[in-house]
């Protein structure tokens, strides 16, 4: 493993997982942890600035665990931990935090979008962008998968590094954004992007009957023989060329069209749900790959801040 690039990416734990985070980031995970020496984080500390309850965080942490171990993420091959079992993160930002200018903040595409909401902004949400930082910089990742939409995470964390370099001298990798080829905007049952605030999602791990009353629900076009967002998400499942002959012969049946793509969608889904349930029920194993990813990922983090302790000065000769 050694001589492997190194990937970093983190998850923040937010809730109930839907196709969308599937074909567009879990399965490349899976599909990469063969490649890349790999570091997946449970970004906890992020999800305080919408999750401020213990027992709520505590649930959406250990399901985020289990949802990517039930996808196929293999803690023999990747490390998988929580952010806050790594303080570095946090003692990272805050000196990030020190060097960088409040209009530089402002232009945080999660600030913007919390302004224009109206929101009273907290804290937490306008440093965000420092303590993203941190999480990729710690692991001096080669890589970090991000989406079409999220390229302004690898851009603070290249900015931050650089104005440190320029500072206290040469101490970080400028990390490069990795967007899979395939990874473009996964359309939700309305034909916008899926997005749990939307409303519009198809479960990764629900039920067939919930998979049944998502797809049954896509919107269709009254007119014409070929309903376009039911095909746009059955192209996650099958190629263009497998599903030829299926909307050939169905023209104008929207209802045999959406009863398939169910059927592929519930082939795919039921391995990982049966998986799911397993490891639901053994939550020490589960536990016990967090606590050892943890101390993996803190002994990288701390030899990087022993040297970064260094370079500004807070470590006594």
């Amino acid at each position: 493993m050694a001589d492997k690039q190194r990937l970093l990416s983190g998850i923040k734990p937010t809730g109930r997982l839907h196709i969308g985070n599937y074909f567009g980031a879990m399965r490349q995970f899976v599909e990469l942890q063969d490649k890349y020496t790999s570091y997946i984080f449970i970004a906890d500390y992020h999800a305080l600035t919408s999750v401020q309850n213990a027992e709520s965080l505590q649930e959406l942490i250990l399901n985020t665990a289990i949802d990517y171990l039930a996808v196929g993420l293999n803690p023999k091959k990747v490390v998988l931990f929580k952010q806050s079992d790594v303080p570095q993160h946090t003692e990272l930002a805050w000196i990030f935090n020190c060097i960088t200018t409040m209009p530089y903040l402002q232009r945080s595409h999660v600030f913007k979008d919390a302004q224009a909401k109206n929101k009273e902004i907290d804290v937490g949400t306008f440093v965000y962008p420092m303590l993203m930082a941190a999480d990729i910089l710690l692991y001096s990742p080669d890589v970090v998968p991000v989406g079409a939409d999220q390229k302004q995470h690898i851009e603070y964390a290249r900015d931050t590094a650089q104005k440190f370099n320029n500072i206290f001298g040469e101490t970080f990798k400028l990390p490069k954004e990795y967007t899979p080829k395939d990874s473009a905007t996964i359309p939700g049952v309305d034909g916008q992007k899926m997005s749990k605030s939307y409303n519009n999602t198809i479960p990764l791990f629900g039920s067939r009957d919930d998979v049944e009353k998502a797809v049954m629900g896509i919107v269709t076009d009254s007119g014409g023989d070929f309903p376009q967002h039911v095909y746009a998400i059955h192209k996650l499942y099958k190629s263009e060329d497998e599903l030829k002959n299926v909307y050939d012969d169905n023209k104008g049946n929207y209802k045999a069209l959406k009863e398939a793509l169910i059927a592929d969608v519930e082939e795919v889904a039921r391995p990982l749900r049966e998986k799911r349930e397993e490891l639901t029920k053994d939550k020490a194993y589960v536990l016990s790959v967090l606590k050892e990813g943890g101390k993996i990922a803190r002994e990288i983090a701390e030899e990087k801040m022993k040297e970064i302790r260094e370079k500004i000065g807070v470590t006594l000769q």
